[in-house]
């Protein structure tokens, strides 16, 4: 078993008291999920007390159990840590795992396509060293020092994804995550109910360079508008290289040419002073953009750049995030794009653009359907109703919407590409799935909280093996 924590070294990092030996070789936050070897964490939610969970993941196979008070079913012999705070303590772990590696560290930020980011450095560093990386969209004051605290102590490579709702939340994650590299994917009105301005975000978003040496690089989107202002809060902080990426001309890591398919698109760019053709295996501009930006952190981190991007080729959408399956209909199959797990204005766009360059099978349409957009505020009907705009230059043939901020989207839409709307998701699903033909390609995406999953669910048991990209 690989030990990634012993009771002594995690009593000196949390100055928690264990009442035996024991050693862990991962941590878990989740009695449903833990493995045999694992250090499960009882930590204290909204609605759930870990500690109620405890004898549910010794008897999964824990090997240890950290807590702030021993519940009365779990007898006293079991191999316990006891704190004082156990989230205190999970953060302390972090602290202490990021002291104890010479890792270099990558954060990564951004209103749209950070896990995708963090997903993409993880696939080339991991060819170049032992990586460690954030698990799924682990990027809040749990989920960051639990990602730290998994970092084994010969990682070559960390990287960690940093998000936020509101002001001053990075800050402190930085500082935890202590990075020498930081990405920052793009700045746009995402959370902006909890914001004075779009600005205001960017702001935010700089927090990241908060935790950072001097000698540390930012690596900054140049298409974005919000790139001087970034650049400057770098500055300000005292960073001594600004990486840039883009199709910008100024861009440090600049698009020469671009050429998708339905599969993917093969990539031409200059990063710094080498030019470097690739491929990656997921079609969409925004993926195009946001590879340079991993190349240019590739280089700031030391890395090989031509073998990263030769590793590209091999990166696959997430759940929920552009993953691609068929699936069965009366008559024929669909193409279906899950983007099901996120929405902001920025990432519907980038969404619904890359739907128009799908090409549908014979008789088949491009369809988009679409949940409500959360957390926008006094201008989240502005921002639904604009979304027609897109739709109609893309030429996206109809049109299914979820959700009150929807409906208005649904009533400017003209009536030849009005699908049909619902009040939610779980009634839209039967009405999208009785309406879909052979060759039509569908795009399914919404806020996390608008449960577009329901969607997908609908057309899932007729779902086909996941797509593979051409190499």
């Amino acid at each position: 078993m690989n030990v990634l924590w012993t009771s002594a070294a995690a009593s000196v990092a949390t100055g928690g008291r264990p009442n035996r030996d024991w050693r862990a070789s991962d941590i878990s936050i989740d009695s449903r999920t833990v493995q045999p070897g694992d250090l499960f964490i009882a930590l204290k939610g909204p609605t759930h007390d870990g500690h109620e969970y405890v004898a549910e993941a010794l008897a999964a196979g824990a090997n240890a159990a950290m807590v702030d008070r021993i519940p009365a079913d779990v007898p006293a012999y079991a191999p316990l840590l006891v704190v004082n705070d156990t989230m205190e303590a999970l953060h302390a772990l972090g602290r202490a795992a990021r002291t104890r590696t010479g890792a270099t560290v990558i954060a990564v930020t951004g209103s749209a396509g950070k896990t995708g980011a963090k997903e993409a450095l993880k696939l080339v560093f991991s060819s170049q060293g032992p990586t460690a990386a954030s698990a799924e969209s682990h990027n809040n004051h749990w989920g960051v020092p639990l990602s730290v605290a998994r970092m084994p102590g010969e990682t070559a490579f960390g990287v960690f994804e940093i998000g936020m709702n509101h002001p001053g939340e990075i800050s402190p994650l930085s500082s935890l995550v202590r990075p020498h590299v930081a990405l920052i994917t793009t700045v746009e009105a995402a959370h902006i109910e909890f914001f004075p301005s779009v600005e205001a975000i960017a702001d935010a978003k700089a927090e990241i360079f908060d935790g950072m040496a001097r000698t540390g690089a930012a690596v900054l989107n140049r298409d974005n508008p919000h790139f001087e202002r970034l650049a400057a809060a770098a500055r300000a902080r005292g960073l001594r290289r600004i990486l840039s990426f883009g199709a910008h001309a100024e861009a440090w890591a600049r698009l020469v040419d671009a050429a998708p398919d339905a599969a993917g698109t093969a990539i031409t760019a200059d990063i710094g002073f080498t030019r470097v053709a690739y491929r990656i295996g997921i079609p969409g501009r925004h993926w195009v953009i946001n590879s340079l930006g991993v190349l240019a952190a590739v280089v700031a981190s030391g890395a090989n750049v031509a073998a990263a991007a030769a590793a590209l080729v091999a990166l696959q959408p997430a759940p929920g995030r552009g993953r691609r399956f068929e699936a069965d209909v009366t008559g024929g199959r669909i193409a279906v794009i899950d983007e099901s797990y996120n929405a902001n204005p920025a990432s519907m766009r980038a969404a619904i653009e890359a739907l128009a360059a799908q090409r549908p099978g014979h008789g088949g349409r491009r369809i988009a359907v679409l949940g409500d957009m959360r957390e926008l505020g006094a201008e989240s009907g502005p921002y639904h109703t604009a979304l027609a705009e897109p739709l109609d230059k893309s030429g996206i043939d109809l049109v299914f919407t979820a959700g009150t901020e929807m409906a208005r989207l649904h009533d400017a839409l003209p009536a030849s590409r009005r699908g049909a709307h619902a009040a939610n998701s779980k009634e839209l699903a039967p009405i999208v799935a009785a309406a879909l033909r052979p060759g039509d390609v569908i795009m399914v995406k919404g806020s996390h909280g608008s449960r577009m999953d329901f969607v997908i669910a609908a057309l899932a048991p007729r779902a086909a093996p996941v797509l593979a990209a051409a190499g």
